[in-house]
């Protein structure tokens, strides 16, 4: 007799059957779900406890084994003539080795042991989730097995088992109606019983002896799932399997990063980022919370990266450029979150690709429609209301569309204070909308490898997508309270119409991006209006070519031509106005001004990746042109980033850099309203650092960096002769410079598995930001406040965005039965302030206002700013569709932080502005 230790045959069936992002919790130790009835084979309509579900990642490459090891027969089962099928969960790493499996029913007489040292030394092709290698677990059976005996002339059962029945379906996630593929589906528990992988609009089909089935659907992140089924001779038996998500396996779904060319990049999916608390569930708010990013001004929605000045942070959506990432107020983001895939954080170092910019770098990745089937959200809360809808039109074309509108406008005049013979009317409003069609992808392709070899070798793919937003406030005061009335209206508004095609062959890849643009703002204040409209036409092309495994090489152009026109009405300036007497009101002319420029900026970049040993070098240039008026502006950016895997743990990675920055086309008007001469601004950034994983949940990131601006605009500008004689000062100039250094720590804690029911990170940074201007410096400070009161060529001043400390903590804890409790802290130290002489002033008779007098440039800082913010979830869940509800409290213990300083009308008082009082905003969102 002989004795055979294997595995089941390899096809899809035990090699991948339960493929999925990774989830520790062995999918077979699951509790099992109640038995459906054999009609519908549904659960009950609602699950108490289970939290909302949400769209699953697509897995579009299955991981294949590609090195088995046999295992020993253990001498005192094959002593006995004992047999055993060893049920095991492996994870398969990201690179394809095991890294951990687990038995799930202990066969016992040392079937475990010798099964379980085979297993871990099989190898695996990498499996793919979007497109991207990922970390997946798979159920696997290994059988040990004797020689059968010569076979018999077939008896009653073997007739009975030659008998077939058909059991189709389809599975579909509970709650979000998302179509479940690569799940395995058995009658029984039998290992050796047939069994069907699902496919990628999660259907099956199942051939078995008819009679009594008990199914059985292993998928990971779900349930397990059990029900019974009468099948027939020669009948198919046709249901639909609604499969409950795991309690908590929503938020241990982590996207894998693409393969960083930065030293920095953080990576922020929607489920990660959707309930962290004071975000009022909007994903892009949590880079407020990161590393290197200083809080901004009140309700100014502004990104301060590394010490950089507002402005100097690019923001964009799918690569094309937006002019705000806020609403008014430090509202939401412009981008519904439903529609938001990833969204990536550069606070430095980028690579050659990005520019237009010396700070840092935000890109707001967008995401296809659902290709299975209808779905969509309502959410409402007090702030305000919007939808989104996605699904697919034919087998390669999907649609998803959004929008948004507050109700601010309509609230706050309930609840602001009357006072008597007096008005005062605040109307703030936003509204935003996106709308995205995808084509060219096939639902029936589950890899990369798959789509190409359908389309003969090549394969294309594209988008076509519409966004924009709208914000206005309106402010009006009138009355005996006032000593003059008050008026501001300022309104911000932007489209934009992109497409993006994709073409992959071989080791060649090709992106190009072509778009359109418009923009349109307005502001009145009293007299003064300014009214600006800007068209934008631009295009990007990105070509990779994968010469080798160790070499990549990118390259592409960046091209982008924007036309500005401006209407403006003000009163003339002081000089011009005429006074009767002392104390009486100015009369001036309003004047009339129609002013209108272009430019074009385009830039060709190349870089490569080239790995080494256990180094890996990213070299890249970008070549800058710029034409505005008259202007003709060149820069090169040479940049530079290095990686060294110093253990399977443990990464060095560094970088260093030029960086430009077009001055907007407004500025380059002629004088006196800006100025024709001016030059890229230009940034030297460098950084070092560390990544260590300590754990497989734990990981933790520590970056220095040292960044110095030089040519920076700065207003007003310097003081310069005319050549028709007598001098004027320049509205702008490139003499601003600037330095920043600091270190940046993130620790993050990522759940480990479903039943893992603690996340969170911690971020700090500790910073010091110097802002100055070449030359001697005006008696004003120029654009920085005040007199620096040292002297030489370049003076240098804390910036007044300055803040030493910023800290963040950040946590959630899952309470079971759909709850889910979240926090965030903050603090940072207070921002610079000059600070104002209170013994002495000085009156303007002539003009009846008082001017005050200051202390030194910077001496002093407002108070430190902390604030405790908190989050509670609850979720329930349907068949059809899920209701979620929260309430998100901002300053949980009502801080009071100052905010700005303002003087009284003779500048010998000062009055701290605190923010936001505690602020809970409640809100509900139905899914399906």
């Amino acid at each position: 007799m002989l004795a055979r230790a294997m595995s089941p045959n390899l096809k899809a069936r035990s090699a991948l059957a339960a493929a999925s992002l990774l989830l520790a919790t062995p999918v077979l130790a699951q509790a099992p779900q109640p038995g459906a009835s054999p009609a519908q084979a549904a659960p009950p309509s609602q699950a108490e406890g289970a939290p909302p579900a949400q769209a699953q990642p697509t897995m579009t490459k299955a991981p294949e084994l590609v090195q088995q090891v046999a295992a020993p027969y253990p001498p005192e089962a094959l002593a006995e003539g004992l047999t055993a099928s060893v049920r095991l969960i492996i994870t398969i790493a990201a690179d394809g080795t095991v890294s951990d499996v687990l038995p799930t029913e202990p066969a016992g007489h040392g079937f475990d042991e010798a099964a379980l040292a085979a297993v871990r030394q099989f190898r695996f092709s990498p499996a793919e989730v979007d497109g991207v290698p990922a970390p997946v677990q798979v159920e696997y059976v290994y059988h040990f097995t004797l020689d059968a005996p010569p076979q018999e002339a077939p008896g009653p059962e073997q007739v009975q088992a030659a008998r077939k029945a058909t059991l189709t379906g389809q599975l579909i996630s509970r709650g979000s109606r998302s179509r479940v593929p690569g799940a395995t589906v058995r009658c029984g528990d039998d290992p050796e019983a047939p069994e069907a992988i699902s496919d990628a609009d999660g259907r099956f089909t199942l051939e078995v002896p008819p009679g009594e089935c008990a199914v059985r659907v292993v998928a990971s992140g779900f349930q397990l799932y059990q029900t019974k089924e009468q099948l027939q001779e020669n009948v198919t038996t046709e249901v639909n399997f609604f499969l409950a998500p795991s309690a908590g396996a929503l938020e241990t779904v982590v996207r894998s990063e693409r393969p960083k060319k930065e030293v920095v990049r953080r990576t922020i999916t929607r489920q990660e980022a959707q309930r962290t608390p004071g975000t009022f569930g909007d994903p892009i708010r949590v880079i407020q919370t990161l590393p290197g990013v200083a809080r901004a001004p009140f309700i100014s929605g502004e990104l301060l990266v590394r010490g950089s000045n507002p402005g100097q942070t690019s923001t964009m959506m799918d690569g094309v450029r937006i002019p705000i990432l806020f609403h008014l107020l430090g509202g939401p983001s412009v981008v519904n979150a439903e529609f938001i895939d990833q969204l990536d954080f550069f606070p430095g170092g980028y690579g050659s690709q990005y520019g237009r910019a010396v700070g840092g770098i935000v890109e707001v990745g967008t995401r296809k429609g659902a290709a299975d089937t209808l779905h969509g959200s309502v959410k409402v809360d007090l702030l305000d209301a919007g939808f989104f809808l996605e699904a697919p039109v034919t087998d390669g074309i999907s649609v998803a569309a959004a929008a948004r509108r507050s109700y601010i406008d309509t609230l706050l005049p309930l609840v602001l204070p009357k006072s008597e013979g007096s008005t005062l009317s605040v109307v703030p409003r936003y509204w935003d909308y996106q709308v995205r069609v995808d084509f060219g992808a096939k639902r029936g392709a589950r890899s990369e490898e798959e789509a190409q070899a359908q389309a003969g070798g090549a394969r294309s793919t594209g988008y076509v997508m519409a966004f924009g937003s709208d914000d206005q406030l309106r402010v009006v005061s009138a009355g005996p309270e006032t000593e003059r009335d008050l008026s501001v209206d300022t309104q911000t508004l932007f489209h934009r119409l992109k497409g993006d095609w994709t073409y992959r062959k071989g080791a060649l890849t090709s992106v190009f991006t072509p778009y359109l643009g418009y923009d349109a703002n307005s502001f009145q204040f009293g007299a003064a209006k300014q009214d600006g409209v800007g068209y934008t036409v631009g295009a990007r092309e990105v070509l990779g070519l994968e010469l080798s495994p160790s070499l990549t090489v990118r390259t592409g152009l960046d091209l982008v031509y924007e036309h500005q026109s401006f209407d403006v009405e003000f009163p003339a300036p002081e000089n011009f106005e005429y006074v009767a007497f002392p104390g009486a009101e100015s009369v001036g002319e309003l004047l009339v001004e129609k002013i209108g420029l272009g430019s074009f900026d385009g830039a060709l970049f190349v870089e490569a990746d080239l790995k080494v040993g256990k180094f890996t070098f990213t070299p890249g240039v970008r070549g800058n042109l710029q034409r505005a008026g008259n202007a003709r502006n060149l820069a090169l950016d040479p940049r530079l980033w290095v990686s060294f895997a110093a253990t399977e743990r443990t990464n060095l990675k560094g970088s260093l850099g030029l960086y430009s920055q077009p001055a907007e086309t407004f500025r380059f008007i002629s004088l006196p309203y800006g100025n024709p001469d001016l030059i890229y601004q230009r940034a030297f950034q460098s950084s070092l650092g560390v990544d260590h994983r300590l754990t497989d949940v734990l990981n933790v990131d520590v970056t220095g960096f040292f960044n110095r601006r030089y040519n920076n605009i700065a207003a007003p500008g310097q003081i310069v002769a005319r050549a028709e004689g007598g001098v004027v000062q320049l509205p702008y100039s490139n003499e601003g410079i600037g330095r920043a250094l600091g270190l940046e720590v993130m620790v993050k804690k990522n759940r480990a598995s479903a039943t893992d029911k603690w996340s969170g990170w911690l971020s700090y940074t500790f910073s010091r930001s110097l802002d100055g201007r070449t030359g001697s410096n005006p008696d004003s400070g120029g654009g920085f406040g005040g007199s620096f009161g040292g002297s030489g060529d370049d003076t240098y001043g804390l910036s007044p965005f300055d803040q030493t400390h910023i800290l963040t903590l950040v946590s959630s804890y899952v309470l079971g039965n759909g709850w889910e409790l979240g926090g965030r802290f903050r603090y940072t130290t207070g921002r610079p302030t000059t600070p104002l002489n209170h013994s002495f002033d000085l009156y303007q008779a002539d003009r009846n206002r008082f001017n005050g007098t200051y202390g030194p440039y910077a001496s002093a800082r407002t108070a430190g700013f902390h604030q405790l913010d908190v989050r509670l979830d609850k979720g329930w869940q349907f068949q059809n569709w899920t209701l979620g509800a929260y309430i998100d409290v901002q300053n949980l213990y009502n801080a009071e932080n100052v905010e700005f300083v303002f003087n009284d009308y003779r500048q010998r008082r000062e009055y701290e502005v605190p923010g936001i009082p505690i602020l809970p905003v409640v809100g509900v969102k139905g899914s399906f």
